[in-house]
């Protein structure tokens, strides 16, 4: 699913005041995105601290208010600012698109006294976030994360915790087996009428003397909207129940809702809720692989991905992979370039995979150099299942490198392939060795199923902006130094276009002050190049006092250019078919999407999840990341073949740039933008291509997946044709089981609908993602598709964290505490029908922790710990399997005197109440 930025969250509900959650409108008021990136920032640093603090490093928190790029410095993560700011768009675009989806649902917003069922939804999706990241599923988690913490935040603002005197969260919300709190019973009455426009009293006495929860009702229909004698609405112009006596609300949302006078306290307590459940997954998950969830890492922020051929005619392939593997690991590892997750996809024919996935790189040498080709050379082999298996693994923005040597048996998936790479907008590049029409001919007196198809290669990496270069074997070594440049996540495209046939052509990129290490790469042949620098100097070929450097290997060039700040012009004259593509490394990049008018109820801007229309009026997302000051002046849409442009009109939206366009162009376009970073001028393009379709599909399905059970994903096509007969493909990720329609017939109304039906086995692995493309294509070739990401859920039994219980505690200490040491020994079980522990850590203290399995119950560890006097107190982290969590606190002082007494839990962590307790001050005082 692509990433919704940051303008769509505000013009949702700039356009809508109506909108039934928290809202940007004139005056202070907080909304879900302003108080979900809030949280995150915060989290963020605390699990950095938390980090440094275990490596022995130093941390020093930023100045407020904190940014994407102050949080990621402070991480000494800058490489990862990118990546950091698209995470918590996709959680914080998720959290809003609730009022899209979900407008009506009283449980996603806690409305009509739905309390139970608003827990439920959170508590489910809570289990979910944690099975995805366990599974290494950070999208996935991303997605959900988002989602629960929409009604999480609604909680405060729609119902009356605010109102009966409580000034922190209710932690019960994320729990099942405790209560949320005194629930008015269905027909107590809650509330009176306002007096005119003032709310400030409507809710009873008696409901807030025993502090009854209640939330207000809500309803949109005139005449149909109801709600039960004597209770609360939720208020606002668009609710029609606040019009039935008792008249008025209890909303909170902004300064100007019915209880508007309490807007800041329930904002408030929305972010320390939300700073409270991140805690929660923190623990659960661990620092590092919380921060990976919000797309931090410590080098770059790209992983390594190769798909490779392992066939017997790949043995030079295979070793040149191991090659290149080995250099980048064993020269990045440690440094700003080190990759944050290493992917590897083998294929041959019948077989693809298995897949490896990890961050750690000497798993992944390992990996690599246990590869060994066998089989193959007589047909071609599954290179696009191999790939479709990558783009459904790899993060989004990611670079891919395909090795073969063959061309694709399952050319079938060739469209399936393209939309996920649109999706993901992923980089593929092929290196693809010898002239293999013949060479597998030559080894094997079995003749090939097909021939060798290199255009079909030559699109993918058109479609991408990515390369396909066709090597010898012996050269492959060279060409694949294309890696060690692509795998530095602070490289960012200028210029990417193709021509074929080819033509005589002058291009035109601008390299600013931030740039460094400018190359051209150009694919092709018979290729003169003229180099025109911002400083008039010509040079014809590709030796000169412009060029640095520049290697020649098959139909590849590449060409370093010295480093000059201006427009370049580069005159690329050739009768064949050919690329260009020029990067950089600059710390400034872009994020783009495209958005269209919402079909949910209060209108607005919602992501679009499948290609643009094709002849109408469109609208993109452009944001900046790398700098916090720079700001976007042109955006334009260009044909991928050639050099026509339709210019956008830019408006600056709450930080980053709506661009509306007169019409999206047909076929394929790329997105070029224009902006200035104080004095400098800067130019970046979409690596990936975009396509247009007059076909329309959508498909909005519940997002957890029951293994075992059909899981049934309606889908919806639109054209403006009438009478025609649409194909239907339905490809997923993991192989499950599925049906679908082969056609659906659009005979009126100019829409048609269908299902696709899922099966997962029954040894699913909760928290397992599974990637569904649905694609629709007409008679004449118009094609378009939803690709849908779903979490594989088990349904958790256990919501009880472990227990500690001490056994055993001594000390020594005495006023001179540098001299002296404190210990004790401990247990940690999690209960007869517990999951049992997974973790025990060390959570805060300066003493050495040991821990060891019970010989005598595997649901039982022991705990030893020991630590100077002058560090009297220490708490533990203790973590079930389903991730339930808990803290226990220890200290000298509680030392006990009879046996009696020694098997008793510990005390509770006070640590989150005192992040709620600093977070609601701050907050207070700020505003």
């Amino acid at each position: 699913m692509a990433v919704l930025l940051y303008a769509v969250f505000s013009l949702v509900l700039l356009l809508n005041p109506g909108a039934e959650s928290f809202a940007i409108l004139p005056g202070d008021s907080l909304n879900h995105l302003e108080i979900t990136s809030m949280a995150i920032l915060n989290a963020t640093l605390q699990a950095c601290r938390f980090v440094a603090q275990t490596e022995g490093t130093d941390f020093t928190f930023p100045s407020e208010p904190y940014t994407f790029e102050t949080v990621a410095l402070a991480c000494k993560s800058t490489q990862s600012s990118k990546s950091f700011r698209q995470a918590v768009y996709l959680i914080t675009y998720r959290n809003v698109r609730v009022d899209i989806q979900h407008a009506l649902n009283a449980s996603f917003h806690f409305d009509d006294e739905s309390f139970t069922g608003g827990r439920a939804i959170i508590t489910e999706l809570l289990q979910s976030v944690k099975a995805s990241i366990k599974q290494e599923n950070y999208d996935a988690a991303r997605q959900k994360l988002g989602e629960m913490l929409h009604p999480l935040q609604d909680f405060y603002s729609h119902s009356n915790w605010v109102e009966i005197g409580n000034t922190a969260p209710n932690a019960n919300l994320i729990r099942l087996d405790t209560s949320i709190g005194n629930i008015a019973a269905p027909t107590r009455a809650t509330c009176r009428n306002c007096n005119g426009d003032d709310c400030k009293n409507n809710i009873l006495e008696d409901i807030i003397e025993e502090k009854v929860l209640t939330s207000g009702y809500f309803g949109v229909v005139p005449i149909v909207s109801t709600k039960p004698p004597g209770k609360c609405s939720h208020g606002g112009s668009v609710d029609q129940t606040s019009k039935i006596e008792p008249k008025g609300g209890i909303n909170k949302d902004t300064f100007g809702s019915s209880h508007g006078h309490l807007h800041t306290q329930a904002a408030n307590l929305a972010i320390a809720a939300t700073s409270q459940l991140l805690e929660d997954i923190r623990g659960a998950a661990g620092d590092k692989e919380f921060l990976q969830l919000m797309g931090i890492s410590k080098g770059s922020s790209k992983a390594l991905c190769f798909v490779i051929d392992i066939t017997k005619s790949m043995s030079d392939d295979i070793e040149a992979v191991k090659v290149v593997t080995n250099t980048i690991i064993n020269t990045e590892v440690g440094t700003d370039n080190e990759p944050s997750v290493y992917i590897l996809v083998p294929f041959s024919d019948p077989d693809v995979g298995p897949l490896t996935k990890t961050t750690d790189p000497q798993v992944f040498k390992r990996v690599i150099n246990d590869l060994s080709p066998s089989g193959g050379g007589d047909e071609p082999e599954l290179s696009l299942s191999g790939l479709q298996l990558a783009l459904t693994t790899a993060p989004f923005n990611s670079e891919i490198f395909l090795f073969t040597d063959a061309g694709a048996k399952d050319t079938y998936l060739k469209s399936t392939v393209i939309a996920l790479i649109e999706r993901t907008q992923t980089v593929v590049n092929f290196l693809i060795t010898d002239s293999i029409s013949t060479n597998r001919r030559r080894r094997s007196p079995i003749p090939r199923l097909a021939p060798m198809d290199s255009q079909l290669y030559k699109d993918l990496a058109q479609a991408s902006g990515g390369l396909a270069i066709e090597v010898s074997k012996s050269d492959l070594s060279t060409a694949s130094s294309i890696i060690t440049e692509a795998s530095i996540s602070s490289v960012v495209t200028l210029l990417q276009t193709a021509r074929s046939p080819g033509v005589t052509e002058t291009f035109l990129f601008t390299v600013d002050e931030t740039m460094t290490n400018v190359i051209v790469y150009t694919t092709g042949s018979s290729i003169s190049y003229t180099l025109t620098s911002p400083s008039g100097l010509n040079q014809i070929g590709t030796s000169g006092s412009l060029v640095t450097s520049s290697e020649s290997v098959g139909n590849f060039q590449t060409l370093r250019l010295t480093v000059q700040t201006g427009e370049w012009k580069l005159k690329l004259s050739s009768t064949n078919p050919y690329t260009l593509k020029v990067i950089g490394k600059s710390p400034i990049d872009i994020l783009v999407d495209f958005v269209q008018a919402s079909q949910g109820l209060f209108g607005g801007y919602d992501t679009l999840e499948t290609r643009p229309k094709a002849g109408v009026e469109g609208y993109l997302v452009v944001t900046l990341t790398g700098s916090d000051s720079a700001t976007v002046t042109e955006v334009v849409l260009v044909e991928a073949q050639g050099s026509n442009i339709i210019p956008g009109v830019v408006q600056a939206v709450e930080g980053t740039f709506l661009v509306r366009f007169a019409t999206i162009p047909s076929g394929q376009f790329v997105v070029q933008v224009k902006g200035k970073d104080g004095p400098s001028v800067f130019q970046r393009q979409s690596p990936t291509s975009f396509t247009s379709s007059n076909l329309t599909i959508t498909a909005t399905p519940n997002d957890l997946l029951t293994p075992g059970t059909p899981f049934v994903v309606p889908f919806t096509i639109s054209t403006s044709e009438v009478g025609v007969n649409i194909t239907i493909r339905a490809t997923n990720n993991r192989g499950f089981t599925s049906t679908y329609p082969s056609t659906l017939v659009i005979e009126s109304g100019n829409s048609t609908n269908g299902t696709v039906t899922l099966s997962a086995p029954l040894n699913t692995p909760s928290g397992s993602d599974v990637t569904l493309t649905i694609e629709a294509e007409t008679p004449k070739g118009d094609d378009n598709y939803v690709v849908l990401r779903f979490s594989v859920f088990n349904t958790v039994t256990d919501f009880t964290a472990p227990v500690c219980e001490l056994l055993s505690i001594s000390s020594n200490c005495s006023v001179n505490c540098s001299s002296y040491q404190w210990s004790f020994s401990a247990q940690v079980s999690d209960g007869a029908d517990g999951t049992g522990v997974e973790r025990v850590s060390l959570k805060e203290g300066n003493g050495t922790l040991t821990t060891s399995p019970d010989p005598q119950n595997a649901n039982i560890i022991k705990v030893s710990y020991s630590a100077s006097c002058c560090s009297p107190s220490m708490q533990l982290l203790v973590v079930d399997r389903v991730g339930n969590v808990d803290t226990c606190t220890f200290s000298y002082n509680s030392i006990v005197t009879s046996p009696s007494s020694l098997a008793t839990k510990s005390t509770p962590t006070t640590f989150v109440l005192f992040i709620t307790t600093f977070i609601l001050l701050f907050f207070s005082v700020t505003k």
